[in-house]
């Protein structure tokens, strides 16, 4: 374990915390916790339906998580339990969303904000499954629904600046990826299929799939499982300007999940070979501390 991963802060109350990761195994169909380094791991939650984004709320102990269910059937779900597993709850039920995929939790908001990526939406909620909302719609039907490049799959949000951000993956390695953006308030008048606040940030990428967004120094991160040299990749961009994105990790085996310990100036990447890598926020430092681990799919950092 480095001295960074050892080193513990403490709140203002002198309450000691440490970090630790929540990584979700697709093809295990269950939950994973670990400290930084992946030693003390954990399997916390099994029997999901297949998991795929994942959100910890370290100050309620609790995680939250999307099942993206069987696409065809429309049964994708929303799950809620303590940071051990305990006491498991699903608040969104299937049905409610087709295909969830990644979530973010805006804590200040009090929502959950997640893409449903056969349901062609933006989607939020309240905390406990209420008030679900669609805030963008990009189509809706079967014939509709087989273009992929319809289809919502990462999220973050900017709840300073109010605005949303998502990609649109497009096929497999088709080029056609893009990273959206638009305010959280639909636009007076119009609705979730018709608004037109929508600014498309980046558009021919391979395949881009998850999202963060380092609020502090305003840059965007997110992962590309498409083919090299610009798949297969993590890449950041600062966000209030127009500079060309910079690709921070290669070679990765179809990357998904990714999260950031700013302060710790750090992120951590999973991908669907099953490995999870660990680098500075400029991709020095790259280590890959577990392989083989599965087909992985989403990843949370939280200070507990």
């Amino acid at each position: 374990m480095t001295t960074r991963e050892a080193t513990k802060s403490k709140t203002s109350s002198g309450v000691a915390r440490s970090g630790r990761l929540f990584v979700l195994e697709l093809s295990g169909d269950r939950i994973h916790a670990m400290n930084p380094d992946g030693s003390d791991r954990k399997t916390i939650v099994t029997n999901c339906r297949y998991p795929d984004g994942i959100v910890v709320d370290s100050e309620a102990g609790h995680i939250y998580w999307t099942n993206m269910g069987i696409p065809h059937l429309n049964d994708g779900s929303i799950e809620r339990a303590d940071l051990d597993g305990g006491n498991r709850k699903v608040i969104i039920p299937q049905g409610a969303t087709y295909t969830p995929k990644q979530m973010h939790l805006d804590r200040e908001g009090r929502k959950l904000y997640w893409c449903d990526r056969e349901g062609m939406r933006v989607m939020r909620a309240n905390l406990d499954g209420s008030q679900v909302e669609t805030l963008v719609e990009t189509g809706r039907g079967d014939k509709v629904r087989a273009d992929q490049s319809r289809w919502c799959v990462g999220i973050t949000v900017d709840p300073e600046r109010r605005h949303i951000y998502w990609t649109q993956k497009g096929p497999d390695n088709g080029g056609q990826g893009r990273i959206l953006r638009a305010n959280i308030d639909i636009p007076a008048g119009e609705t979730p299929a018709n608004r037109t606040d929508i600014e498309v940030l980046f558009d021919r990428l391979p395949e881009p799939i998850d999202l963060e967004l380092d609020l502090a120094n305003r840059v965007l991160y997110w992962t590309d499982r498409g083919d090299p040299p610009r798949g297969n990749t993590v890449n950041r961009v600062p966000v209030d300007t127009k500079a060309d994105p910079e690709i921070v990790v290669t070679h990765l085996m179809e990357g998904i999940g990714i999260a950031l310990d700013v302060p710790g100036n750090r992120m951590f990447v999973t991908d669907f070979a099953g490995s999870v890598y660990s680098a500075d926020l400029d991709g020095k430092n790259e280590r890959n501390f577990l392989y083989a681990q599965g087909n992985l799919t989403g990843i949370a950092y939280a200070e507990i």
